[in-house]
């Protein structure tokens, strides 16, 4: 079964050298390519220090939400955003990650529609590892939402996704399946999966459903609830892991009340100020932010009418049950069952039991029939 686990890297943090030193320039450049991170040598502190206010966001700034699907893509799949993506998958797996290929980089066609295209990121890491990485904005309908035990729908989700990447390795080579790479399927929840937990990473593998031994490590399903992060919004930011710096800049970077606190974030982690820096940039082109406009309304457009086709028919539903009662009164009232009348009305089993006994929901049935 996946069995959820304590993560032993939830205090994992990556040390990201500061811009404001010199000597820890030679120490960044190692850790990225010149191609990804804009450092000359030789360059004057001074300089230096201009760049660094680069991802930084103005008090007015009006900054699209990261945690929409479409828009962190656009920054984590692009070339430029190579370095953050690296940084962020090195704090959810907990291990210093040195390289990532995303796999489906192409965004899909401006069109409000796109909704039915899939956002998430497919990465293979530099040991082979398959990550699949989502961004899930809008609430998925559940049958259940009120405890830890609920919220299938989008578990089912997030297992299936994760069965998929793993069953898609080519079979051909492979002569065993402990060599198998592991997979990992991790979801960004904008709203609570797990009410009854309080941490906002929860992660699942495979254990034993008794002493919770690992039977293997091949997957792994993890959830982040970006909504469950104000009380570490409150910590001070040299006492944050690199996992509560990003979640935090992902829930609340275009929230203009918290803009001193996630600049105080993206100052404190070069990829992060990368970030910021490809954030602050599709929020500023208008054809993404008329993107963005024209999904929203889209979204909000289909839920409007889901919400309408649920109220006619709850009415049409409300309307053929005061029917089928008033004519099961009137029985009962005609055979003196006075009685039945009071426990039909607080019995539901024993209504239904009367319904059938008295055949008034096949005549219900048929009268329908007869005005179609």
């Amino acid at each position: 079964m996946l069995y959820h686990c304590v993560p032993p890297y939830m205090e994992y943090s990556s040390v990201h050298p500061s811009c404001g030193k010199e000597e820890k320039m030679d120490k960044r450049q190692s850790m990225y390519p010149e191609s990804q991170v804009n450092i000359t040598p030789g360059r004057k502190k001074e300089s230096q220090k201009t760049e660094c206010k680069m991802g930084f966001f103005p008090k007015d700034a009006d900054i699209l939400p990261p945690y929409d699907d479409r828009i962190f893509k656009l920054i984590f799949a692009s070339p430029d955003g190579k370095p953050a993506l690296i940084d962020l998958s090195s704090a959810l797996l907990g291990r210093r990650v040195t390289d990532v290929v995303v796999r489906n980089s192409e965004i899909p066609p401006e069109d409000s529609h796109e909704k039915a295209e899939r956002l998430d990121l497919n990465c293979g890491m530099d040991d082979g590892t398959q990550v699949d990485i989502e961004m899930q904005a809008s609430r998925i309908e559940e049958e259940d939402d009120s405890s830890d035990n609920g919220f299938q729908n989008i578990k089912g989700k997030g297992i299936y996704y994760l069965c998929d990447l793993h069953a898609s390795q080519p079979a051909k080579g492979i002569r065993r399946y402990d060599r198998l790479a592991r997979t990992y399927q991790i979801t960004f929840c904008s709203y609570t999966v797990f009410p009854e937990r309080i941490n906002f990473l929860n992660t699942f593998s495979l254990r034993h459903d008794t002493d919770n031994g690992l039977l293997s490590d091949a997957i792994h399903v993890i959830y982040v609830e970006l909504s469950k992060l104000r009380d570490i919004l409150q910590k001070p930011i040299q006492k944050m892991t690199d996992l509560e710096k990003w979640a935090v800049f992902l829930r609340y970077a275009n929230v203009p009340k918290h803009r001193d606190a996630i600049n105080r974030i993206v100052e404190t982690k070069e990829a992060i100020q990368m970030a910021g820096n490809l954030l602050m940039s599709v929020s500023q082109d208008e054809k993404e932010r008329a993107v963005f406009r024209s999904r929203r309304m889209y979204q909000t457009d289909m839920q409007s009418n889901l919400n309408t086709v649920f109220d006619k028919g709850e009415k049409q539903g409300i309307t053929k049950g005061e029917k089928l009662m008033a004519s099961l009164i009137k029985i009962l009232f005609s055979q003196g069952r006075m009685e039945d009348i009071d426990k039909a009305t607080e019995d539901p089993a024993f209504r239904e039991h009367l319904y059938i006994q008295y055949g008034l929901k096949e005549q219900e049935s048929e009268d329908s029939a007869e005005q179609t």
